[in-house]
């Protein structure tokens, strides 16, 4: 099913209104959808290299709106769905000694999974759940995405097909990488 859903998302990017599909899949990502938008991304900067950067803003712009969705779903549907069920199982202490940490971290916590290839939905969702700050939220969104999608557009708009096997298949693992430096740097400059 979910090589199906890649195949169609694919295909969106060959069409007349591929910048909308782009918008789309990249708003829906943020919250719901399981296909990355660099799905699409990676092909439109590939055909039409002079609009890689208007694409990557695009994709940041829809992507962080799409955020802001996920941590909406978080702030309201918490309580309805997820305090009684955590409640029922006297889960309901963890999740309150996560909050402090999510609140004195929540930036970093964002900054990583926008970044990243864990499922940034996960973590839109719980920013709402967790009474995240929504401007922390939405700065640490901007800066996050912005930097994956426009390293992803600068790429291929410098070094064009070549380079597309390398972001498909390497660059999340260079971004984890360069995640866990930034933060491991941070800590040991903390703690010298």
């Amino acid at each position: 099913m979910i090589r199906r859903l890649y195949d169609w998302t694919l295909s969106l990017a060959a069409g007349p209104r591929a910048p909308a599909a782009l918008g789309t899949v990249s708003f829906v990502e943020s919250s719901v959808f399981p296909i990355p938008p660099d799905i699409l991304l990676i092909p439109m900067v590939i055909a039409r290299r002079e609009k890689a950067w208007w694409y990557a803003l695009l994709c940041t712009m829809t992507s962080v709106a799409g955020g802001i969705l996920g941590y909406l779903i978080g702030l309201f549907l918490f309580e309805q769905v997820a305090v009684p069920i955590l409640t029922f199982y006297g889960k309901m202490g963890f999740v309150e000694e996560f909050k402090d940490i999510y609140h004195q971290y929540g930036w970093w916590f964002v900054f990583i999974a926008g970044l990243t290839p864990f499922p940034y939905k996960v973590i839109t969702i719980a920013s709402g759940a967790l009474g995240l700050s929504l401007p922390v939220f939405i700065a640490a969104s901007i800066v996050s995405r912005g930097i994956r999608f426009f390293v992803v557009a600068g790429l291929l708009y410098l070094f064009g097909p070549p380079i597309r096997d390398f972001i498909e298949k390497r660059l999340g693992l260079m971004f984890t990488i360069f995640v866990v430096l930034l933060v491991g740097g941070f800590v040991v400059l903390r703690y010298i």
